[in-house]
């Protein structure tokens, strides 16, 4: 599927809408009134798609997103590169806190899409790269941002080195997480905690207590 065909699929299965945690930021989500919540993962399979993760405002790229919004003077004037960018909640966050440049990263074509769109949504300028970038040098940028990326073992623990990496090669790290299972048991300074709205549909809650961190 080229860029076109995916983002007409976008815009077809999905509709624009403001996170609960954020409102100042518009996304094309995945709703209970759009085909994409209602798919099967048979559905996605038969379409040859990948699990559409950027088609939700996951707790962690909300809370992160909040973040960076209530305290834009972290953002001002900085290179930022958001990692497994997903939606792009926090990398436009990242922008309309001031970020000097903005670079979004996600394997998945989709999610790249989807950050063009949602970016144009909300008068910001997000450069994307496809890039696997977890067994590469630090980023050329002031900040990193990761959000919602502790969710499964070996990619955790790939991405825990990585940012580590980041952090000591002089950038500031920060992520959010809502308490999944394969967070880092050390090495995370909290910085604040918000209380997130969820679908139970995807989150089992109607709320996640979700905190943002920097990384050490």
């Amino acid at each position: 599927m080229n860029e076109a065909a995916r983002r007409r699929f976008i815009r077809k299965h999905t509709r624009l809408a403001a996170p609960g945690l954020v409102p100042e930021v518009r996304l094309q989500l995945a709703t209970e009134m759009t085909p994409l919540w209602r798919a099967t993962q048979k559905t996605l399979d038969d379409l040859d798609l990948p699990p559409p993760y950027w088609a939700f405002a996951w707790p962690g790229g909300q809370a992160l997103a909040r973040f960076m919004l209530d305290d834009a003077a972290v953002m001002r004037g900085r290179r930022v590169f958001a990692f497994a960018a997903g939606s792009g909640i926090d990398a436009i966050a990242a922008a309309l806190a001031g970020a000097h440049s903005v670079v979004a990263s996600d394997i998945d074509p989709f999610a790249l899409s989807a950050i063009a769109i949602n970016a144009r949504a909300n008068g910001v300028e997000i450069e994307t790269t496809a890039s696997d970038v977890l067994d590469g040098p630090p980023p050329d940028a002031d900040i990193v941002i990761a959000a919602d990326v502790f969710y499964e073992g070996p990619m955790s623990a790939r991405t825990q080195r990585w940012l580590r990496r980041c952090a000591a090669a002089g950038r500031t790290v920060l992520t959010a997480d809502p308490g999944r299972s394969y967070i880092p048991e050390r090495g995370l300074e909290a910085l604040s905690s918000y209380d997130v709205p969820t679908p139970e549909e995807l989150e089992d809650a109607a709320e996640k207590r979700t905190t943002v961190y920097r990384v050490d």
